[in-house]
């Protein structure tokens, strides 16, 4: 099972991506995760995003297209994956195609978080991290907005989105995750 987990942050689609990782025994492949591991071990790629980060600045596509193809190569993958936080954009996605060609593995589906923003932003807020004032989550909003929205109906042209409602507790989402993906299992 091949998935991608899209939503804004405080979604939720960190904690289903745990949840479901854990249900269907394969790997959750964060890119915060990716990133901060790159890092931590000054891998060649990892040296090249801790630039741009300590600047405070977007990672490249093409450095994230690097991380998700050393992911992709590892053994745990080869069952499937879930993807949380990639892609984020038109470009990342063409890549991820690309790579999944090459590497001779089907597309999976789509689940979006979609999540009202009051809603967000009650939920980063109560996260009581250093960097969620009310006004960079806006402004991390209206990023996620500009870049990654138009996915969803790139996704949905496709005919691979599922949409789910961000809103509800979050073991009435994970159930429903489990329900529209129940038929892909059993296949």
């Amino acid at each position: 099972m091949r998935l991608v987990f899209l939503g804004p942050p405080g979604s939720g689609k960190s904690t289903q991506a745990q949840a479901g990782a854990a249900r269907w025994q394969i790997p959750s492949i964060s890119t915060g995760d990716l990133l901060r591991d790159a890092i931590a071990t000054q891998s060649d790629l990892g040296k090249q995003a801790q630039t741009h980060v300590e600047a405070g600045e977007l990672v490249p596509d093409t450095l994230m297209v690097g991380l998700m193809r050393e992911s992709f190569g590892s053994p745990a993958t080869q069952n499937g994956w879930i993807l949380d936080g990639f892609p984020r954009n038109l470009a990342q996605t063409q890549a991820l195609d690309t790579l999944l060609q090459i590497m001779g593995q089907l597309y999976g589906q789509v689940v979006y978080f979609e999540t009202p923003e009051d809603l967000l932003i009650e939920r980063m807020l109560k996260r009581g991290r250093q960097d969620d004032s009310e006004d960079l989550i806006r402004q991390r909003l209206q990023i996620y907005n500009d870049q990654t929205t138009p996915l969803i109906d790139f996704y949905r042209r496709r005919q691979c989105l599922i949409e789910i409602d961000g809103s509800r507790p979050e073991s009435e989402i994970t159930d429903e995750i489990a329900s529209a993906l129940q038929p892909l299992v059993s296949v």
